[in-house]
């Protein structure tokens, strides 16, 4: 049976069989993101995808939206299997409290996902607009897909996790073409590369001369984007920082004994340690250090509420050595006239033990950190994961740090990281690196924790700065600027990483361009081809 043959089975299916292998052929198309990389398997899946929706036609008495209907639901299928098998592992965050939370669990894993998916759905309905037999589809779909990738990372504060891109950047060869159009220029090559096979459906396959030049393109394309990748490692040297040495420390702390009063002692005691353990020679205390980094909400407290600790971390800091670390911040109200403040904050304490900056997140987890419509919801019962009443209020904006004898640096909580093109502010003087400190604990031992840290490798390489990385239970890791990691500890290890500071290079490409050129142009490829499409037929 010939490719023709198989796609001629597929575009006939109806009902819930052809409903069925949408949703299958999402499913399986998630694995094609971290921890499994597994990107191969898009030129089958996406190939389906096609066909089906060559299949997705309105009956001829449909009108209005109703045309684009039977496309919209297959896009929606697909991309609620892609979601839901992709993002499953966010439901173990409700099982760390699992008496308050278990009962939101089956709508954790569903909901999100459903939500995504009618992005995919958007963009199979506009690419009916502009569908026609051949290579138009194609590249049609590819437009749409890569416009609803940027809305769905952009739109109600976003989310642009396991963007369609990101599959076909694995490893940092295969990073460097996002150096250039970033991660949704990307996944506008991508797709078309993964969709090429879907050129051998019926109509298609009595036309070698038609087909011959898409699957030359996309090898073609896929061709120089390895390419690329090798040419750009080929001469990339990793030049670090004069006079700065950096410890990072992952404590691995169980996210379900974080929180219990009568473990504070343990959990302190086991920074304090890590922070100041014997690695060799030159390594044999914090006082080596000129950072040590610990990670996101490492305190089970208000740090400046407890002198006490603030004077054992001075005792454990020489003159010489900074702490970044993650904490909660408290801005106290004024009485009758604001309530108080609590902050997802990143802080800096010297050797004295002093806090002599901080930096708040600019950009929180909805259900997590805080609740829409926070005042009725929680008058109603309901609570974010974190637990904080009255949620975590968002910093006014995200500025460079600086401090003595280091490039100022950026600070990113958490999955501040993953959002291409906007980590650094327009507005805002390039920084020499970015410092990543999350908690992936609540995520145990799952795929969430490997894809949030391959965003970070992205993002490197994206926009040519180095990336020191801080998580609890990991992965922390030092990263170049090329999307190369130097050093790392794997998932639920406890230790530290000991590492000189990459210096940044020239601000890439994409750093200069950012989004705007790429969605001004697949938004006119996509306008183009439906222009084409209306001149040469009569509608629908």
């Amino acid at each position: 049976m010939n490719l023709t043959s198989i796609a001629e089975r597929v575009i006939l299916l109806e009902g819930w069989r052809a409903a069925l292998l949408a949703f299958a052929a999402g499913a399986v198309s998630s694995f094609a993101q971290a921890p499994y990389h597994a990107w191969p398997i898009l030129f089958v899946t996406m190939t389906l995808f096609v066909w089906l929706l060559d299949g997705a036609v309105a009956p001829s008495r449909a009108r209005g939206l109703g045309r684009f209907w039977p496309s919209f639901r297959t896009g929606w299928l697909f991309g609620f299997g892609y979601f839901c098998f992709g993002l499953w592992w966010i439901g173990n965050a409700f099982l760390v409290d699992a008496e308050e939370f278990i009962w939101l669990l089956p709508f954790a894993v569903t909901i999100l996902p459903a939500g995504m998916a009618l992005f995919w759905g958007l963009a199979a309905a506009l690419a009916r607009l502009a569908w026609r037999d051949g290579w138009v589809r194609l590249v049609a779909l590819a437009a749409t897909l890569t416009l609803v990738e940027w809305l769905r990372g952009t739109v109600f504060t976003g989310f642009p996790w396991n963007t369609l891109g990101t599959a076909f950047m694995p490893t940092p060869v295969l990073m460097q073409s996002a150096s250039i159009i970033g991660t949704y220029g990307v996944t506008f090559f991508a797709v078309f590369v993964a969709v090429a096979p879907a050129v051998f459906a019926p109509g298609q396959g009595a036309q070698p001369r038609g087909i011959r030049p898409v699957v030359a393109l996309a090898a073609l394309v896929l061709a120089i984007h390895t390419g690329f990748g090798f040419w750009v490692l080929s001469q990339a040297e990793t030049e670090t920082v004069a006079g700065v040495k950096l410890r990072i420390v992952q404590p691995a702390i169980d996210q379900t004994k974080k929180w219990d009063p009568e473990n504070e002692p343990e959990i302190m005691q086991r920074y304090f340690d890590l922070s100041n353990s014997n690695t060799g020679p030159d390594t044999a205390s914090a006082a080596a250090f000129t950072h040590v980094f610990w990670p996101e909400s490492a305190f089970p407290f208000i740090l400046t509420q407890r002198p006490d600790q603030l004077s054992k971390i001075a005792d454990l800091l020489p003159q010489n050595t900074s702490l970044i670390t993650g904490a909660m911040r408290l801005e106290p109200g004024v009485p009758g006239v604001s309530r108080r403040k609590i902050f997802n904050a990143l802080m800096v304490i010297n050797g004295d033990g002093e806090i002599v900056a901080a930096r708040d997140k600019t950009q929180l987890v909805p259900f997590g950190e805080f609740l829409p419509f926070q005042g009725t919801l929680e008058s109603l019962g309901f609570q974010q994961l974190t637990r904080q009443q009255g949620g975590f209020a968002i910093g006014s904006s995200r500025k460079p740090l600086s401090l003595p004898g280091v490039p100022a640096f950026l600070s990113l909580i958490c999955y501040e990281i993953v959002y291409p093109g906007t980590v650094i502010p327009q507005d805002t003087k390039r920084p020499g690196w970015l410092v990543n400190l999350t908690n992936d604990g609540w995520f145990g031992m799952t795929a969430g924790p490997y894809q949030h840290a391959h965003q970070t490798q992205i993002r490197a390489a994206e926009e040519g700065l180095p990336i020191v990385r801080a998580a609890n239970t990991g992965i922390s890791m030092v990263v170049d600027t090329y999307g190369r990691i130097l050093d790392s500890l794997p998932l639920g290890a406890q230790g530290v990483i000991d590492a000189d500071l990459p210096a940044a290079r020239k601000p890439t490409f994409y750093a200069t361009i950012g989004n705007v050129p790429v969605v001004l142009f697949v938004c006119m490829v996509f306008l183009i081809l439906v222009a084409l499409r209306n001149f040469n037929t009569k509608g629908l």
